[in-house]
């Protein structure tokens, strides 16, 4: 039976009616690993062994009658940014090669309790610090709809792993798009949650006040089911929220009728090609038909969210990646001299973007420079927030692109930083306003690449972006396409 064609809850149902075993899934999807990762290098570490072993486990329990948890067999790949017990968990850098964690991340717990399965860890930009996943260290994933272009990133190799076939699902972390970039570039489905509302314990930090773990899968339907796992409050976490989550497919069939869906007109018309305005204004023909009423809005500091962003965001990596000195559980450069020791360590296995990043932020945060820079761009942030705060007062959720382009060539923004930080410039506002954002395929270009539509909205607000969502996606049949 080919699996590659189904969707994470047709696989479930199938598990659940015992019409296809857990063994015979996982090793389906390992089988496609084993076929495709060679080529498009999405997974950095497979777990054949014990993956096999836990699907035994689950067909079992299942044929005695004992309980399973909601999740029950599926196979899951997970970012390597995100810890796993006794499985290797790089970050995408050499400095944690040979890192294995000795616990779980809280969200990787609450799948193994639903008896999700861990197939593997997924290939990702160093630290998640980039947009492309053209890791230098590991090796550059490919985009399965074209090989000559990126997966984006920094979760490029989940995105990658569900175009392709070689996962169902995925789990990814966004810090300023890097779930709904690639998603928009694989031509998937990935959710940035609101801040707080998974929770961020295990997950190898970037920017602490704007990271958040989320869903990746090829349905709005797929991701409620995941998210239903993954969220909720952990005490754990400093910055986990105590707003109840919900069962999030359940809810997802409601109308939207009387939906107002805010437009900023701004974001449509500037700077997008002519295909991507395009599917965007179909999208927003289709939620008319369906009840909803299209509001024009105005964002007007949105313009600087890009350099607001690349100036908390490198001060925060600045503070987070200090404790990478080789003299915990790093990788070390030996020198006779500590101090030698320290720099080199870090000269040697901290490639050069991330670099980049600590000198920017070490810059920034610095006597005389903390006012002019971080201050001024948190002032930005709190502008930006305002802004959504305004808007979402008249709307009840926000429609525009996700990116400005379809995925780019290979080494085309590699060597220019400016032009890979300006792919983040319609996402990363809702991670300096710490707000839910879902991207989703609305179309394809002229050269077969997915185009990708966000849908925000207000904090906690999850819900009403997935029946959006999954109204489109009901109407449509994009989100059923699979590269060749």
């Amino acid at each position: 039976m080919d699996l590659s064609s189904f969707n994470a809850c047709q696989l479930l149902d199938a598990l659940e009616s015992q019409q296809l075993s857990a063994e015979d899934c996982v090793r389906f999807f390992l089988k496609q690993i084993a076929n495709q990762n060679a080529t498009l290098n999405a997974f950095y570490t497979v777990v054949e062994e014990s993956a096999m072993a836990s699907a035994k486990s689950v067909d079992q329990r299942r044929k005695k009658g004992l309980p399973v948890g909601p999740l029950a067999g599926l196979p899951i790949a997970v970012k390597d940014g995100i810890c796993t017990h006794n499985v290797r968990t790089t970050a995408g850098s050499p400095m944690l090669e040979n890192y294995v964690p000795f616990y779980n991340a809280t969200v990787v717990e609450r799948l193994w309790e639903a008896d999700a399965i861990l197939i593997g860890k997924t290939s990702m930009d160093e630290f998640g610090m980039g947009s492309s996943t053209e890791n230098p260290h590991f090796g550059g994933t490919l985009n399965p709809w074209d090989h000559q272009r990126v997966p984006g990133g920094s979760s490029g190799g989940s995105a990658a792993a569900i175009a392709a076939g070689m996962a169902p699902i995925a789990l990814g972390s966004d810090t300023g798009g890097s779930i709904r970039q690639p998603a928009a570039f694989c031509g998937i489905t990935g959710l940035k949650p609101t801040y707080g509302r998974v929770s961020r314990y295990g997950l190898i930090a970037y920017a602490s006040s704007l990271e958040q773990i989320g869903p990746m899968a090829k349905t709005v339907e797929d991701t409620a089911l995941l998210l239903s796992s993954c969220a909720g409050h952990d005490p754990r976490d400093s910055t986990s929220a105590t707003e109840p989550s919900e069962d999030y497919r359940a809810g997802i069939n409601r109308p939207i009728e009387g939906f107002r869906i805010g437009v900023c007109r701004d974001h449509l018309e500037n700077g997008l090609s002519v295909e991507i305005t395009s599917a965007l204004k179909q999208a927003i023909d289709i939620f008319e038909s369906a009840g909803a009423q299209i509001v024009d809005i105005e964002l007007p500091n949105s313009s600087n969210a890009v350099a607001a962003y690349y100036v908390i965001a490198p001060c925060e990596a600045s503070a987070n990646l200090s404790r990478y000195d080789g003299v915990r559980y790093t990788e070390r450069a030996p020198t006779d001299n500590l101090d030698q020791m320290y720099s080199k360590t870090r000269a040697d296995f901290f490639g050069d973007e991330v670099q980049r990043r600590i000198l920017l932020g070490t810059f920034a945060l610095s006597s005389g420079y903390y006012d002019q820079y971080y201050l001024q761009a948190s002032k930005v942030r709190r502008l930006i927030q305002q802004d959504f705060e305004t808007a979402f007062n008249g709307v009840d959720l926000i429609l525009g692109p996700t990116t400005p382009t379809t995925a780019f060539k290979i080494n085309q923004c590699r060597q220019d930083p400016l032009s890979m930080y300006l792919a983040d410039v319609y996402t990363v506002s809702a991670n300096l306003a710490g707000l839910p954002a879902l991207s989703l395929n609305c179309g394809f270009d002229p050269s077969g690449l997915p185009i990708g539509m966000q849908l925000q909205g207000p904090r906690f607000k999850e819900s009403s972006l997935l029946r959006a969502g999954h109204l489109f996606q009901s109407q449509t049949d994009f989100h059923n396409r699979r590269p060749a």
